[in-house]
């Protein structure tokens, strides 16, 4: 395995410093991780509102697919504005107005009545959420050298498949507990309650989260300095740092089209895994949200066994290429298994494994060759390009189905695209590997 000049970190770290990261682990991931879980929960709990939803307000399947991905659209316009905005002004205020206002939208989600009410509220969602995952990614790359950074990632990137296992069961019991309540149908309640942690949350951001390290009144001196050098040693080999550099990096461009293709995956599983639940064969609601628990397990193991064994070879492109086969495997298999609930939900379970444990070790990648604000423009620009694959995901599954009465075609195509990037990763692994020699370009 090739080991990168950027990734070449000691092994035999003292233990003070050992000590150091395990209290800046404990101090950042848990509360970030509890941030992602509500972000994630505001997103795709659309996809158990529309098992009330399209009938009462009689949207078609095309009509919630295209909502469901019209989020990615605001998203994607102020992805990179936001990200270079947080690089300013810092972390903890700019992560927290995120919060706060994507909160407040999706509360409101419970006043959609019409097609048109439903795109202008997904789209605003989209626009309120914009640079909150980049952010952080940007955010642990200035306390986390990266040799440490796939298992960090995971330890954030893993709030995914849990807000499935915790979002799954929590709303399938909001929409059959909460049905008519005070007049209101399940959905409504569903968007209500859901909104309530985001705002909690974003106030929580305010009051523990510190934008940088020197700022960090729970670090000793010493401490400060150990990660000063690390950090350091690890920018020293990254040729891009200025804002522009980012846009001019040809890897950027590259990385945002790999991970159109691997979030083509994660959103296929992450807005319609209730609907293909209940196309085995599991009619309640309840029971949707209980089943859809399993696969979301499995993409938990998936993303720590694959971080962990990234961060031991100090290799990313072959892990990452490896994962997009397994997902593709999986959702090919869940295509052909017809009626049985048991080869179904293993299936979908293979599925998660591989394209949620793709993920961490994915965003491990850019900061090899970007820091500064190249850092924070190529890094908002892969996930903004990215995501439209959230648009492009639902879109495709949900006309696919309305047109056929199956999904398997669009699953199919979502196969396809994932080893589509298997291939390319195979490819261009030594390109992606780190820094290009040559001057440092700096802001």
């Amino acid at each position: 395995m090739t080991v990168t000049a950027s990734e070449a970190a000691p092994d035999n770290l003292s233990g003070g410093e050992e000590r150091m990261y395990r209290k800046i682990f404990w101090r950042l991931i848990p509360m970030l991780f509890c941030c992602y879980i509500v972000a994630y929960l505001d997103r795709v709990n659309v996809g158990f509102a529309k098992l009330q939803m399209l009938s009462d307000l009689q949207l078609s399947e095309a009509v919630y697919g295209a909502g469901a991905g019209i989020f990615f659209l605001g998203y994607f316009i102020f992805e990179v504005p936001s990200n270079l905005i947080l690089h300013r002004v810092g972390a903890r205020r700019w992560i927290a107005r995120i919060m706060i206002s994507w909160g407040l939208v999706s509360g409101a989600m419970m006043f959609v009545s019409s097609e048109m009410s439903f795109y202008i509220l997904r789209f605003i969602l989209g626009a309120c959420e914009a640079g909150f995952y980049p952010g952080v990614i940007l955010y642990l790359s200035s306390w986390f050298p990266a040799a440490r950074r796939g298992a960090i990632m995971a330890g954030f990137i893993v709030a995914v498949p849990v807000a499935g296992i915790i979002g799954g069961p929590l709303s399938g019991a909001i929409l059959g507990g909460f049905h008519e309540i005070g007049g209101m149908a399940g959905w409504k309640w569903l968007f209500l309650i859901e909104a309530i942690p985001s705002l909690i949350a974003g106030v929580c951001v305010l009051i523990w989260l510190d934008d940088r390290p020197e700022t960090a009144k729970w670090l000793s001196d010493a401490e400060k300095q150990a990660l000063r050098e690390q950090l350091k040693s690890d920018q020293s080999s990254v040729a891009t740092h200025d804002t522009a550099g980012g846009f001019r990096e040809p890897r950027v461009w590259l990385l945002s089209l790999i991970y159109f293709g691997i979030v083509m995956g994660s959103y296929g599983i992450g807005f319609w895994l209730p609907s293909l639940i209940a196309d085995i064969g599991v009619t309640s609601a309840v029971d949707v949200g209980l089943w859809s628990a399993l696969p979301n397990l499995a993409g938990i193991v998936g993303m720590l066994v694959l971080a962990r064994t990234s961060d031991f070879w100090r290799e990313r492109p072959l892990h990452v290429a490896v994962a997009c086969v397994v997902g593709a495997i999986g959702l090919i298999g869940s295509a052909l298994a017809g009626p049985s609930l048991g080869v179904g939900m293993a299936c979908l379970s293979l599925a998660t494994f591989g394209i949620y444990a793709a993920l961490p070790v994915f965003w491990t990648m850019p900061p090899l060759f970007l820091a500064g604000a190249a850092s924070a423009a190529g890094i908002a620009i892969i996930n903004s390009i990215g995501n439209l694959a959230g648009f492009v995901s639902p879109f495709i599954v949900g006309w696919v189905k309305q047109t056929t009465g199956s999904a398997n075609i669009g699953l199919y195509l979502i196969s396809g695209c994932l080893l589509a990037v298997a291939l390319v990763l195979v490819v261009a692994r030594r390109h992606l590997a780190g820094a290009p020699s040559g001057s440092v370009r700096r802001a």
